[in-house]
């Protein structure tokens, strides 16, 4: 498969962010579910760790925002400039068939991160502020916590197969 519709530099400059966001995104993910979370779970408060999470969302959030729009934007000019791109909406190969995919996985990755950085975190926050005037019980914030480490779990589970889908569209 060669890719001419670009300059070789420009489509190796794209290939570059594309995979370093990659890295830093899905490299984030798989660190905060498989080794942040439990070990802070065992080792901290529940009022130490909706803090915890809170000063690590506030430290991850902006640099996850700005993977994923590296990501788009690096995987929109990959994506015109191979030749198997016949087109928006046009599917008619395996290819095609594979970054559709990909995309809606994509998609799905953004609703999640946007869900969590948007309510999810804040009502963590307020259910730390509340817990501490005895106005919501520990119940509350641990049923946020967990959905938490779920929605974490599934943006990885979610990253691993574009992941997969990439590989299997290379092959093309």
């Amino acid at each position: 498969m060669t890719e001419t519709a670009a300059p070789p530099l420009f489509l190796a400059i794209a290939y570059w962010l594309h995979m370093l966001a990659t890295v830093v995104w899905i490299g984030a993910l798989a660190s905060i579910s498989l080794l942040v979370l439990p070990a802070a779970r065992r080792t901290l408060s529940a009022d130490q760790l909706s803090k915890f999470l809170t000063a690590l969302q506030k430290r991850l959030s902006p640099l996850a925002w700005f993977s994923l729009a590296v990501l788009l934007g690096t995987g929109m000019f990959q994506m015109s400039a191979n030749p198997n791109y016949q087109g928006f909406m046009s599917i008619n190969n395996s290819w095609a068939v594979a970054i559709l995919v990909k995309h809606i996985l994509f998609l799905a990755m953004i609703v999640l991160a946007a869900y969590q950085t948007w309510w999810l975190m804040p009502a963590l926050q307020r259910s730390l502020l509340a817990r501490r005037s005895q106005n919501v019980s520990e119940p509350q914030t641990t049923r946020l916590q967990v959905q938490e480490t779920r929605i974490v779990g599934t943006n990885l589970a979610l990253g691993v197969l574009v992941l997969l889908l990439t590989a299997f569209a290379r092959a093309f």
